[in-house]
Parts: structure tokens; C-alpha cells; sequence
């Protein structure tokens, strides 16, 4: 099939130039974007530059600030083709940027933080990000003539989205879910559980929502009057979540699904094997054992690994590596810190990155799942990322290699590289979206 450039695609989807810089003729250079105005953050986006010179050597640069007006950019350099037209789906970026080669949406996975160690974090779901984008003269070091600019939004809600605050019992919450056509108004339902941090985190039930879930972003401290700093976790609290998502309306049986990362991940675990109605769980890096605060269920606790702080390597004088400070909880069989997962009848999804420095997550998977295949269970799958560090975000969130540790707060090696986690964001995605529609029903 003959591939279609992007100015074909413009012309017929009506797509119009974004403006040339201020001062410069109507011939000026031009950015064309598809979607042309607005996108959703996962999704992809079309850059193009026409109007430029036969073989005109070019830098793009992205921006975009975050809610506390931080800086991210990215950059690469592109040469046009013989007609003057830059697609960055068929013109590699050549070395020199931020990275290099055919990456059609390397401009935006590639955005860093002008501030060492600061992570890209979306808490006001309703305001979209603003991307800038800019053309300048040349490869220079330091940017040649502006050529050509561009404003695109990315937001994280679709049109006809519902945010509905949730205060039942103890639960807070939010819930998040797409109004369609009348009748089209129940869908399949997944708890989204963050890791350590505290407050409530929309960004990722956001973009879930907008693929056909009902998703409920539940916070489960330091957020309103939830304990600011809990010695346990009740998964009764859990329990409450996991039972309003089910007398919802627009939730649809017979039981959830639960999206979960690290600290998340572990709780979500000991709800499959605790709690009834839970259908499917992807666990993003999670340990399986209980960590840093214990659990408990009725008269059921779980305590948590031992850890060692002075086992942390320095990395340089002021990074360290926490890689190796968790006892393992494989060493000697029947580990009370162990979540039971015998127990689950939930599908389980370990999505984990070989390069995690925060949890063991590639060994704890395949530890775990051994144990499970032991009594021929059957109910698990590991996805393994390569270069892919403790942090995995939606497609496009920008890399989050060194920063705070979740427990110590201290500034720490996380893992990732960039191309490689680019990849995994987006196959981990969509894995995550066939595994709920597999396991939950959705049409």
C-alpha cells in the first residue's frame, strides 16, 4: 500500500497551516500538525515542515511547561527533501539532537526537564499541556533564524469525558468515565492505584477513560482527611472501592479490574488475593511482598521485607543506587512478608522493566510466577522491558531515569533509556488496554 504523506493527509482531512513566524511572507515556512489543533496525550501527532528550501538543513524544537512552569524541550536535526518538505515520519533526524534516526514522535518522547531530575507530572487533567513547536535556520549550536512556530494542546481528557468526585464512606476519589450515545453508557471498570507519594493522581485514569473504562482514581493517603502518614494499609478501604465501582451504574460486572504501579501494584496484588470481584490486575513494576508499610485484611497481617538503608551504593556524590536494600523474599520458602497469590483467582499481568533500581521487578515476576506454576496456575503473563526503568507511564511522558526515591527521598537512580522506554510506554499500553478488554468483557 502506497504510504500517504502527511501533506496528503492534511489536504484531505482540511488541515491547515500553523503560522509562519511573526514578520515572515505568506511563502515564510510553514508547521502542519495532524491533529491540527488539539490531541490526546497517548495519541500520536503528525509534524511537518513545508515551504522550506530543496535540502535546507533544519533544528525543530519542542517545549512544553509543566503546572509549576518548568521547562521541557527537546530538539533534532532534520534536512528536507528535494520539494522542500520535512515529514518527520519519513526524514531521520540526523545525530546531533536529542536523539536520532526515523522517530516520527521522538520530538515529544524526548522532551527533558532544563531542571536535572525533575519529573513531567499532570495533576490538573482538565488543562491540557501546551506544546510549543519551533523551526530554526541551521544546525548551529545555538539556534539559527526562527523560521516557522506552532502552539498544539495535549490534554488528557476527550470530549463528552465525566469527572465525577467520589465521597462515599471513606473512599476518595475520582471517577472517570466517556458519555456516549444513550445506551452506550457502560463500560468495563478498573481501579487506578498509584505508588508511593500521596494525594490522587487523574492523569493515567484519564487516558484509560478515554479508550471505553470507567475508571476510578482512588487516593488512599495524604490526600483530604485520609491518615497523611499510615503505619498500615487496610484493604478494607480497598474493599469499598472495589464494591462502589460494582453498584455503579456505569460500571458493568461482574467484577473490576485493577491498573496499579509499585507501592500500588503490591496493594492491588494482596486485593486479588484477599478480596472477591477483582477480574484482572496489571501491575506496573510491583513487588510481591509487602514493603516500607505492612498490610492487613480482617485478622490477616502482612508484614513488610526488612530493609537495609546502608546498603544503598553511591552512584556519584549525590546519587544513589537502593537496587539492593530489600531482603529477599525468595530466599527461604514461606516468607510471611509474601503476598499469597496462590489465593488469586484474578488474571495477572506483570509489566515490569529490566532496568529497575527501585524494585526487583524482573526477578519478582519470575519468582512469583514459578511459585504459581508450581500449583499449576495458569492465571499470569510477564511483559519484559528492556533499557525500561522503575517508572512507566503512558506513551509520550517523558523519561524519569534519576530522581527522588519513593521511600527515601533521597535523589536516586530509577533506570530507563530513553529510546528504548519510548518503545515500551507505547507496546505496554496497548497491552494493557487488550488485557482489560480480554479479561473484563468489554465489547
Amino acid at each position: 500500500e502506497k504510504r500517504q504523506s502527511l501533506s496528503e493527509k492534511l489536504r484531505k482531512e482540511g488541515g491547515s497551516c500553523v503560522s509562519p513566524a511573526r514578520g515572515l511572507s505568506s511563502m515564510a515556512p510553514a508547521i502542519r500538525l495532524s491533529p491540527a489543533a488539539r490531541s490526546l496525550f497517548d495519541e500520536p501527532l503528525a509534524i511537518a515542515v513545508q515551504g522550506l528550501g530543496p535540502r535546507q538543513q533544519v533544528t525543530l524544537r519542542t517545549s512544553l511547561r509543566d503546572e509549576k512552569g518548568e521547562l521541557f524541550q527537546a530538539s533534532a536535526l532534520y534536512q528536507a527533501g528535494d520539494d522542500g518538505e520535512l515529514d518527520v515520519a519519513r526524514c531521520p533526524a540526523l545525530p546531533g539532537g536529542s536523539f536520532s534516526g526515523l522517530e516520527p514522535m521522538g520530538l515529544l518522547w524526548a522532551l527533558q526537564p532544563q531542571k536535572p531530575f525533575r519529573r513531567l507530572v499532570k495533576r490538573d487533567v482538565q488543562k491540557p499541556f501546551l506544546l510549543q513547536l519551533e523551526v530554526f535556520e541551521g544546525h548551529g549550536e545555538r539556534p539559527g533564524r526562527l523560521l516557522a512556530q506552532a502552539q498544539h494542546e495535549r490534554a488528557f481528557l476527550r470530549d463528552g469525558v465525566r469527572r465525577v468526585p467520589v465521597r462515599e464512606g471513606r473512599i476518595r476519589a475520582m471517577l472517570i468515565f466517556v458519555l456516549f450515545a444513550p445506551g452506550e453508557d457502560i463500560f468495563p471498570g478498573i481501579i487506578d492505584i498509584h505508588g508511593l507519594g500521596g494525594g490522587l493522581f487523574e492523569n493515567r485514569a484519564s487516558l484509560l477513560a478515554n479508550h471505553g473504562f470507567a475508571t476510578l482514581a482512588l487516593a488512599y493517603y495524604q490526600y483530604e482527611d485520609l491518615p497523611q502518614k499510615p503505619n498500615k494499609l487496610h484493604l478494607e478501604y480497598f474493599e469499598e472501592a472495589v464494591n462502589y465501582m460494582l453498584q455503579h451504574p456505569q460500571v458493568k460486572g461482574p467484577g473490576v479490574g485493577l491498573l496499579c504501579f509499585s507501592k500500588g501494584g503490591e496493594v492491588s496484588l494482596a486485593m486479588a488475593a484477599f478480596l472477591e470481584n477483582i477480574m484482572a490486575v496489571a501491575s506496573l513494576n510491583a513487588p510481591v511482598a509487602a514493603t516500607h508499610i505492612p498490610l492487613s485484611y480482617k485478622d490477616k497481617n502482612i508484614p513488610t521485607l526488612t530493609s537495609y538503608e546502608h546498603k544503598a551504593r553511591v552512584i556519584n556524590s549525590k546519587i544513589l543506587d537502593y537496587s539492593d536494600v530489600l531482603s529477599d523474599p525468595f530466599q527461604a520458602p514461606g516468607n510471611q512478608s509474601l503476598i499469597p497469590l496462590e489465593k488469586a483467582e484474578a488474571q495477572l499481568l506483570f509489566i515490569v522493566g529490566q532496568d529497575d533500581h527501585v524494585v526487583k521487578s524482573e526477578y519478582y515476576a519470575t519468582e512469583v510466577c514459578k511459585l504459581l506454576q508450581a500449583q499449576s496456575k495458569e492465571n499470569f503473563q510477564i511483559l519484559s522491558y528492556p533499557g525500561t526503568g522503575h517508572c512507566i507511564d503512558p506513551p509520550f511522558f517523558p523519561l524519569y531515569s534519576i530522581g527522588s526515591h519513593p521511600v527515601f527521598h533521597k535523589q536516586a537512580v530509577l533506570g530507563g533509556e530513553l529510546s528504548a522506554y519510548s518503545k515500551a510506554q507505547i507496546h505496554a499500553w496497548s497491552q494493557i488496554q487488550a488485557f482489560f478488554r480480554k479479561y473484563l468483557n468489554a465489547n
